[in-house]
């Protein structure tokens, strides 16, 4: 926030050089853009078998299912690559609001039981009501997640003093760790049950369809998009809730509206790729030692560079064991370990 502060001082006294900041954030979040748009037409082109250019775009704008190649980027590669995009986006986004209304560095959008509910409410959707086809289960999972996140605010906002940042992450842990222990029983009695759904724990965006994107992407637009306009609350509240209240702000209102979001937009992102760990957790932190800590920038470059890191991760799985595929879910874990062990012993977070 002083880095903030300063750069207001900085646009007070020196306009020129503040609109030489303002314009080199543009840009890097245009070229950020640019490398997007890479990182999609490689996910169209590479995999087990590996596709032209030329075939890949065709397969966009002038499709022809006589040829197979077209088919394969048409029926299979085109959807898995957008909903990595947006579901990648959408977690990124939500990991920096989570941060910023915890103040924990070590927040990400699971802290509110989201993943643990969603599986849950999978495993008992294919075990008790034979649901078997992830356009069925995918509204199980996201009633999962959202009756999962409303337990957690019940136990957060329990005895005085209401909510705070350490009762809900506390709430969210313990509640996750019950929910996790319930879908673990229904996973060990009923071996069919994980036969059925192991690649969807594992985190995956492989296999689904274009209809079940379609079918979450307006809880993902409404949730990332209200989350984008939150960066002025979310700076403000970065000074501590004493302050923040004595500027007029609800910080109470402020921290329900931030979390509902996050809701809305993990349930949607869990309830159509599995649960993803690490993009929303390590994506605020890679775009902070770059942008700085306004969190209005910090929301806009994590996004995309959410969007760049999912999708750049299944490519790598596509990549790593072909002819086989090693999940999305599984690739980010791996990556993310080591960052958050490095996060977690940095002094001055820890400070």
């Amino acid at each position: 926030m002083a880095r903030a502060d300063a750069i207001g001082t900085v646009a007070a006294v020196n306009p020129s050089r503040w609109w030489k900041f303002h314009l080199s954030r543009w840009a890097g979040l245009m070229i950020c853009l640019g490398v997007a748009a890479v990182i999609a037409l490689l996910s169209l082109r590479l995999g087990s078998l590996s596709i032209s250019t030329q075939n890949a775009i065709d397969a966009i704008f002038s499709y022809n299912p006589e040829v197979y190649e077209q088919t394969i980027v048409r029926e299979l590669r085109v959807p898995r690559t957008l909903i990595a995009l947006c579901v990648g986006g959408g977690l990124a986004v939500a990991g920096t609001v989570m941060q910023a209304v915890t103040r924990n560095p070590l927040a990400d959008p699971s802290i509110l039981g989201v993943s643990q509910g969603a599986s849950l409410a999978v495993a008992i959707a294919i075990t008790y009501f034979g649901m078997s086809n992830p356009n069925e289960y995918v509204w199980m999972s996201f009633v999962g997640a959202l009756l999962a996140s409303v337990l957690v605010f019940m136990v957060g906002t329990a005895g005085h003093g209401g909510t705070s940042p350490v009762k809900l992450a506390l709430a969210g842990i313990v509640v996750s760790a019950m929910l996790g222990a319930w879908n673990s029983s229904i996973l060990l009695m009923h071996e069919d049950t994980m036969d059925r759904i192991r690649f969807w724990l594992a985190g995956s965006v492989a296999g689904r369809d274009i209809e079940t994107l379609w079918a979450v992407i307006p809880f993902l637009a409404v949730g990332t998009g209200a989350c984008l306009l939150l960066g002025h609350q979310l700076n403000v509240m970065s000074m501590g809730d004493e302050s923040a209240r004595a500027l007029g702000m609800n910080t109470t209102r402020v921290r329900v509206i931030a979390s509902i979001l996050v809701i809305l937009i993990t349930g949607a992102a869990v309830s159509v790729a599995g649960p993803i760990g690490f993009v929303g957790l390590a994506t605020p932190h890679i775009v902070r030692s770059v942008v700085g800590p306004d969190n209005r920038w910090v929301l806009a470059y994590s996004l995309v560079v959410g969007a760049i890191l999912l999708t750049a991760a299944d490519v790598a799985g596509r990549l790593a064991t072909r002819p086989a595929e090693l999940q999305v879910g599984i690739v980010t874990a791996l990556v993310g370990a080591p960052f958050l062990v490095i996060l977690a012993r940095r002094t001055r977070l820890a400070g």
